[in-house]
């Protein structure tokens, strides 16, 4: 493993994130990504989630540092009642426990808490979004729901710089698909019928997320999602992409314009995983 190193911030909420950290972790070992991870950090207490539990086994498994504080136990008082302030005392506590590591980036997977304007101006971090660049903000389900209410042609997942503003900072790489077309036309039947005969707030209710066309989105992002934080990984890795003081620019120091777009190689590595 080589030089570059980086953080892992997880809630460790649902199978996902387990499945992303165990995707970067077989990079990592097979040379991949020329790198190593400094420290696995949770959101959560130990016995305050199944998926974060198994995220903290399977890093102490491999000798990574894990690093652990409860957002939800954390002066939750001061959570209900002044969230700004809230947030700049939880990630001060953060920034302490994470200060002997000297990571130079952290990158956010499944991370569930806004950062304070303070953590953002210490620490570069990445974060994994599942929408594209100026798409939705929110949790992936917030994003497919806007998705489908907007009925919207293409979706995707940006890795972006975090800042302040939810969902909001400059991308580095993303990847894009369609959700229109031949398999998926009837699927939006199915959805414009319940809508049209229901009504969106019974679909979101009583539908849910068994809706199969919200159960094809997730999972065609989903799988995106694993080739893409990798070979941003690797961009980073191998000098292509540079973050300095809140920037990203390319292997000969000139600022990115704009973010890499690496749908072709994901569809490629989806292509090789179907086969």
């Amino acid at each position: 493993m080589g030089d570059f190193k980086f953080g892992w911030w997880t809630t460790g909420r649902d199978e996902a994130a387990v499945n992303l950290f165990n995707v970067v972790l077989e990079a990592l070992r097979k040379g991949e990504i020329n790198g190593k991870f400094c420290y696995l950090f949770l959101s959560r207490d130990e016995g305050e989630g199944v998926f974060s539990d198994k995220l903290a086994q399977i890093a102490q498994e491999a000798n990574i540092p894990v690093v652990r504080l409860s957002a939800v136990r954390f002066e939750p008082e001061l959570r209900k009642r002044d969230r700004a302030l809230w947030r700049t005392r939880y990630h001060e506590a953060l920034y302490e426990k994470l200060a002997p590591f000297s990571c130079p980036l952290a990158v956010l997977a499944g991370y569930m808490w806004v950062l304070s304007p303070e953590i953002c101006s210490k620490v570069s971090a990445i974060n994994l979004h599942p929408a594209l660049p100026g798409g939705p903000a929110g949790t992936w389900q917030e994003v497919i729901w806007q998705l489908l209410e907007e009925s919207a042609d293409r979706t995707g997942a940006m890795m972006h710089l975090v800042t302040p503003e939810l969902d909001r900072g400059p991308a580095v790489t993303y990847f894009s698909f369609p959700i229109k077309g031949k398999e998926w036309d009837g699927l939006w039947r199915e959805f414009e019928h319940l809508k049209s005969k229901h009504g969106m707030d019974y679909v979101k209710k009583e539908v849910g997320e068994e809706l199969p066309l919200f159960k094809k989105i997730r999972h065609e992002g989903e799988i995106r999602e694993l080739p893409l934080i990798v070979e941003t990984l690797k961009a980073f890795a191998d000098g292509r992409i540079v973050i300095k003081d809140s920037a990203f620019f390319d292997l000969h120091g000139n600022p990115l314009e704009e973010p890499l777009d690496l749908s072709s190689f994901v569809d490629e590595k989806i292509g090789e995983m179907k086969g």
